[in-house]
């Protein structure tokens, strides 16, 4: 190479040199970042307002000022800015319509409970398989799946056999059991349903999760039959066979259930399984729910539940601050099923899944399962949906 031909090869290279930092600098050093809301995330006891930062799916910071560039940003100015909201008891699995419309809701992750059993369980994966968020199934211990007949009035619907071989065969997606206990879902076969729910449970290391609430046994007696791990949901049905006495005092069985590490779901729902008055008697004592549910289903939207947000505002009213409310919807559920155990936190390095909700003071109606109507003074509205590092467009 001759001096003229050196010297020109050495200044392009200077020149490339020089723009470089101009290049990386045009670089965003995020995906995305969420300015200026309130961040709760009951993980880490933070309530203030933050900026969070998102780089390839996953939560990179959580800071008082973000200055850094980002791809994209959302102005979280007068919203919460809150870990993805799990829902540990819906129906989604009965239509793959449910897992959009709950995921505009805030709703990043999702438990069909019990819509099927090992009949048609393949139904209810299929939509799990191809949900957008983190979607699982609860198994029916009636092999027919939810029946207007009742689940298991018919004992050899609760077929052991059948439920293992349908486990076995979809281990991935099945992560616990439903056992349907009511009066006109089981009858007289309630305690015999759960005893071999827990059989089959128990050889395959899940939750039995059971709906309670005007069942024929007495609660005590199904209560004992729950181990560590179970979830007891529509905990706030009224009697008879509540989880309260007659002198409004919560069972002693109920009590020692929590202590050996049974959760306890709110289940919303729209048939028998919230009033008032058995509310207010229960969170008086001080025995509040583990986790917020709203037991959707496509007629969600008409009803009392109209969606996960509008459920977790009930108790606001009940004395239950916003954090708290906010953790029944985000760390404590991820600890119910593990396969939510990394989500439920904005934590640097957890999967970018966010919940922008509005919380919006003034006079709202709310509904329990009976017609009866509650004012409020606060309620939940979802704002935003973040799933896995991306935006979710608002329908």
């Amino acid at each position: 190479m001759n001096r003229r031909r050196f010297l020109s090869t050495a200044a392009s290279g200077a020149a490339v040199l020089a723009c470089a930092p101009r290049m990386f600098a045009a670089a965003a050093n995020y995906d995305l970042v969420i300015k200026g809301g309130r961040v709760i995330d009951p993980t880490m006891r933070l309530d203030a307002v933050r900026d969070v930062a998102i780089l390839d799916g996953r939560i990179a910071a959580v800071e008082a000022s973000i200055t850094a560039d980002a791809a994209e940003t959302i102005d979280g100015r007068g919203k919460i800015v809150a870990p993805g909201l799990l829902d540990i008891h819906t129906h989604c699995g009965r239509s793959g319509e449910g897992t959009a419309l709950v995921l505009q809701d805030g709703v990043t992750g999702w438990i069909d409970a019990g819509s099927q059993g090992a009949d048609h369980i393949a139904e209810s994966i299929a939509v799990a398989k191809t949900a957008p968020q983190q979607g699982r199934v609860l198994i029916n211990i009636g092999r027919a799946g939810i029946l207007a007949e009742g689940d298991t009035m018919d004992i050899s619907r609760a077929d052991v056999g059948v439920l293992r071989d349908a486990i076995a065969r979809n281990r991935d997606f099945i992560v616990g059991i439903k056992a349907r206990l009511s009066r006109d879902v089981a009858g007289a076969n309630d305690y015999e349903v759960l005893r071999r729910a827990q059989e089959v449970a128990t050889s395959f290391n899940l939750p039995v999760m059971i709906h309670m609430g005007q069942t024929i046994s007495p609660l005590p007696r199904l209560i004992n039959l729950l181990k560590p791990g179970d979830v007891v949901t529509h905990m706030f049905a009224p009697p008879p066979n509540s989880i309260i006495d007659d002198n409004g005092h919560i069972l002693p069985e109920v009590l020692a259930a929590r202590r050996r590490g049974v959760w306890f779901d709110v289940g919303n729902g729209q048939t028998g399984h919230m009033r008032w008055d058995t509310i207010e008697s229960i969170m008086k004592t001080g025995f509040w729910p583990d986790t917020f549910s709203t037991d959707w289903n496509a007629n969600s939207r008409t009803t009392g539940v109209i969606d996960m947000p509008n459920c977790m505002s009930k108790l606001l009213a009940f004395g239950m601050s916003v954090p708290q409310a906010i953790a029944r919807g985000t760390a404590n559920a991820s600890r119910t099923f593990e396969v939510f155990r990394d989500r439920g936190t904005l934590n640097v390095g957890a999967p970018a899944d966010v919940a922008l909700l509005e919380l919006r003071s003034g006079n709202f109606e709310f509904l329990d399962n009976y017609g009866n109507k509650r004012t409020g003074n606060q309620r939940f509205f979802p704002s935003g949906t973040v799933l896995g590092g991306k935006r979710i467009a608002r329908s």
